[in-house]
């Protein structure tokens, strides 16, 4: 199947050049033109793709090679692009920085030049101008040029001090033959706030949509919108068939029914993170999904039959999460009678006795607090027993990225048929059995406790 799907990469030399709020404010910029946009993450990141659900009104998801497999991301992006005009795909880190070490062959496996790679996606430079002037263009020729370079169509320079500083690069650019697509002066009213994983999710924040909305107006000034859906239209086609939940999991599509398992999902301020995918994949298993706020309700949704506690903030939450001791109460004794109970990082610090001293639901024998060490990165891990989704022998990838521990640590991660809970956060599509076993534990149950 050939799909044609304008599109293109935002990327930039390092980490800290703006690419974020350059990002968000262009999809929301050419959302305000009454183009449907969709938007992409590259890497693991949650907090990210929160800032372009709103700029978008779509869903933001990721693409990640190292959790989801190189094979499917081209499948991912047609499906997270269904119906939309234009695809932007934000990258991460520094256009060429992805896991450490070699993976299948390739260095740099997982960066935005190698998605950007995988889907035949040319790429827009992000360059900081902040403090430099021609030397902004020697490092984006440096990056056009590199042995490993995607195509490279182009540059938004962002913090742009002086029109003469700007003048400077702009010359220097023409001297590459890279085209200049906009220059963003240097502005206070987008800056968002952050703290020890990185910046302040969405959801948190009442003066989110401001910021994107902020960006979306400095952009649409200082970015030629019509240059870059020129070069977006000049992406190929793609040449496979869009991901689908339903093939994923090798299952027959589920009928609506009164007998579908009800899925409860943490979602609110403390627990932001999910991968969109999340929610596909168990509802073609035939589940019906529903969120609740572990701050404020006080019980699980009627007929709830499996528990998904994703990631998120638990920590900055942990004494509003503690005196919603109904809750608490509820989840305890409803994982106690055989509830299947999947939780990632934050969910584990939520079932723990404690959180930094702040009573949690007291499923698990561990006492959770912070560190002052941060743990990142991308691990893979092999099955020592069955547990709720994975089963012994078994191989899977993952991404940590916390600043807490749990004691005892040779505790983590806890698998059992009932209750999976560790700081490793998967994704499901590229691991679809997981999901496909969370509902049928969640059917099971359902069966047993109509």
């Amino acid at each position: 199947m050939v799909t044609a799907l304008p599109r293109f990469a935002l990327a930039a030399p390092t980490s800290g050049a703006g690419k974020t709020t350059v990002a968000f404010g262009l999809m929301a910029a050419l959302r305000a033109r009454g183009l449907d946009v969709a938007p992409f993450k590259v890497g693991p990141d949650y907090i990210d793709p929160g800032y372009h659900a709103l700029a978008t009104g779509r869903p933001g998801r990721n693409l990640d090679p190292w959790l989801c497999g190189a094979d499917l991301i081209s499948p991912l992006l047609l499906h997270g692009s269904a119906g939309a005009h234009v695809a932007v795909i934000e990258g991460v880190m520094g256009l060429y920085d992805g896991k450490l070490g070699e993976v299948d062959g390739r260095r740099g496996f997982g960066s935005t030049a190698h998605v950007a790679q995988l889907t035949d996606t040319p790429v827009v430079l992000v360059v900081d101008a902040a403090h430099s002037s021609r030397t902004a263009a020697a490092v984006a020729h440096g990056l056009a040029v590199h042995p490993d370079a995607p195509r490279v169509a182009g540059v938004i320079l962002n913090r742009v001090g002086s029109p003469r500083a700007l003048a400077e690069v702009a010359d220097a650019l023409g001297q590459v033959s890279l085209p200049l697509l906009g220059s963003i002066p240097r502005s206070t009213a987008l800056v968002v706030p952050s703290r020890h994983l990185g910046l302040v999710p969405a959801a948190e924040r009442a003066a989110a949509q401001a910021v994107v909305d902020s960006a979306a107006a400095l952009v649409a000034d200082h970015v030629d919108l019509d240059a870059l859906l020129d070069l977006a239209r000049t992406a190929a086609p793609l040449d496979t068939e869009p991901w689908s939940p339903v093939r994923a999991l090798a299952m027959d599509a589920p009928t609506r029914s009164q007998q579908r398992p009800r899925i409860a999902i943490a979602a609110g301020r403390a627990f932001t993170f999910r991968y969109a995918e999340t929610t596909e994949l168990l509802e073609a298993a035939g589940c019906d999904v529903v969120e609740f706020d572990p701050l404020t309700d006080p019980n699980l949704p009627d007929r709830t039959a499996g528990l998904y506690l994703g990631g998120g903030f638990p920590e900055v939450f942990a004494s509003e999460l503690a005196a919603n001791t109904t809750l608490l109460t509820h989840v305890r004794a409803a994982v106690e009678a055989g509830l299947p109970t999947y939780a990632e990082c934050a969910g584990l610090l939520y079932l723990c006795r404690s959180l930094d001293g702040a009573p949690m639901a007291g499923v698990l024998p561990l006492a959770a607090r912070m560190s002052e060490r941060l743990t990142l990165g991308y691990q893979q891990s092999t099955v020592p027993h069955d547990g709720l989704t994975v089963r012994t022998g078994e191989t899977y990838r993952f991404h940590e990225f916390h600043r807490t521990t749990v004691e005892p640590t040779d505790s983590h991660p806890h698998l059992s048929r009932g209750v999976q809970a560790s700081y490793h956060h998967v994704h499901w599509a590229g691991h679809p059995e997981q999901a496909r076993r969370f509902a049928e534990a969640a059917t099971h149950f359902h069966r047993a406790h109509p």
